[in-house]
């Protein structure tokens, strides 16, 4: 199956490229050829090319650009707040997506005149058509006091948008941006975004108990494990499977060689780093304790200290590389008790293969190791919807061995739980018997019955059962 974006078709919209194309060839000289086109970027035309400066190699990228579920969001955060930071991955799509609503950039990480003009006055990079882009903001960690104080002189909405692959320390020197910067989570493309779902089941949808019905696109379990071995990666759309697996390899490379050193100015072992970033791809989607990730990664010689793995821990999670599910807290009806642990996720499953040094030859040889990363997709996805619908993807589990895969929590209170299974037929009995047994455990008096119990499978039909559970395969989902 075609994993690339979609080219325009019919004649009218090709006659339409080509004029554009040529002019761009006559304004700017000797420019690159463009090999594909997205529909609903070159609508948006005028609105993506017209503002930016005048840089044709970045126009003509966002000429491709593959609309993602935080635009939406984006823009109302511009709407409400002086400043919007876009944190998240590198290589997720966050300038790209911040290219859209900006008038004017500046690229801290790369520019060298905007660096010596940050060491002579930081608000010098401020200057420009608002709203003003400043990219991967944490190379240079002054800008920030420089655009609070900038919102405080002339308060107004959508003045900057600030992106980061790495969240600093926070320290004594950099006050508050609260009031006038707002954060925004970016993450990799989830299926819907990259056209492999067909989101005709919205989690709105479910949130309102809606009976769902749909025919979504069929995957086979073979193209379920590519998809998870290429990520959501917008970099790379349309590379090969080989160059796809390289990509993630060398992104785990780089970031245990050089950019935890990078934000921390720590140096750390790299080799340490490699293993527990392997201990925690074999312990995907699962709630591994410390002592497992101390023992993995100490090697021949011996366990680590707690506090010593907890610390490459952070490191990895303030570079948006991991990122933990943390636990729902609930009243129960019974005596059992809940378990706190969170569950260990990569930020994109294909970094947990890239960890093992997988392929899709061997998972599909290991059903049992490709269900966590299926999970782990499931819940990658739902952290993006469940942040278009204003709300927060939990798990559940308790004393009894009783689980579930997430628990979706909206701001308002209303709440529904979810089960992953790869496989249908008896693993959906299964995932249907565990939710149904959980709304009976918790203790609804307290937070209202679950607005759906949801089971995500990998392929097959959309359909809610007759005792309420809701079957939906992941490429029917969307936000």
């Amino acid at each position: 199956m075609a994993l690339g974006p979609s080219a325009v078709t019919g004649h009218a919209a090709c006659a339409a490229v080509a004029f554009f194309r040529l002019g761009l060839l006559l304004f700017f000289g000797c420019l690159r050829c463009i090999l594909s086109v997205n529909s609903v970027a070159f609508f948006r035309l005028g609105v993506i090319c017209l503002p930016m400066q005048p840089d044709y190699e970045s126009k003509i990228e966002e000429f491709g650009y593959e609309p993602r579920v935080v635009d939406a969001e984006l823009a109302y955060r511009l709407e409400t707040v002086a400043a919007v930071l876009i944190e998240g991955p590198k290589a997720c799509g966050k300038t790209a997506t911040a290219r859209q609503q900006a008038a004017s950039e500046v690229l801290l990480d790369v520019d060298a005149n905007a660096q010596r003009a940050v060491r002579i006055d930081p608000r010098l990079v401020l200057a420009g058509d608002e709203p003003r882009l400043i990219d991967e903001w944490q190379t240079a960690p002054e800008v920030w006091n420089h655009v609070r104080r900038a919102a405080d002189t002339r308060p107004r909405a959508d003045r900057f948008i600030l992106t980061g692959s790495a969240a600093p320390a926070d320290d004594m020197t950099r006050h508050s941006g609260a009031g006038r910067v707002s954060r925004m989570r970016m993450r990799p493309m989830s299926l819907f975004e990259l056209g492999i779902s067909s989101g005709e089941v919205s989690l709105d949808q479910t949130f309102r108990s809606t009976p769902v019905a749909a025919d979504p696109p069929h995957v086979t379990v073979p193209e379920l494990i590519e998809i998870v071995c290429r990520g959501g990666w917008p970099g790379i759309l349309d590379a090969g499977l080989r160059q796809a697996l390289q990509f993630s390899r060398d992104y785990l490379d780089e970031v245990r060689r050089t950019e935890v050193y990078r934000m921390s100015g720590i140096r750390r072992d790299p080799n340490r780093l490699l293993r527990l970033m392997r201990s925690l791809a074999r312990h995907v989607a699962t709630p591994v304790p410390v002592t497992t990730l101390s023992r993995d990664t100490g090697g021949p010689e011996g366990p680590l200290r707690g506090d010593t793995v907890s610390a490459y821990i952070d490191a990895l999670e303030r570079l948006f590389v991991v990122e933990d599910q943390p636990a729902f807290s609930t009243h129960l009806r019974s005596r059992s008790r809940l378990r706190l642990s969170p569950k260990r996720h990569f930020v994109d499953p294909s970094l947990a293969v890239a960890a093992l040094r997988s392929n899709p030859t061997r998972l599909l040889a290991d059903l049992e190791m490709f269900g966590f990363l299926f999970k782990s997709l499931v819940v990658r996805d739902l952290r993006i919807y469940a942040q278009a619908n204003d709300a927060e993807v939990y798990h559940y589990r308790d004393n009894t061995g009783l689980e579930a895969d997430a628990i979706i929590e909206t701001g308002d209170g209303r709440w529904m739980a979810v089960e992953a299974k790869l496989g249908a037929g008896d693993p959906i009995e299964a995932g249907a018997a565990s939710l149904l047994k959980l709304r009976e455990r918790i203790d609804t008096s307290r937070i209202g019955e679950p607005a759906g119990l949801v089971v995500v499978t990998g392929t097959g039909y959309a359909y809610t059962r007759p005792d309420g559970v809701a079957v939906v395969p992941v490429t029917a989902l969307g936000p």
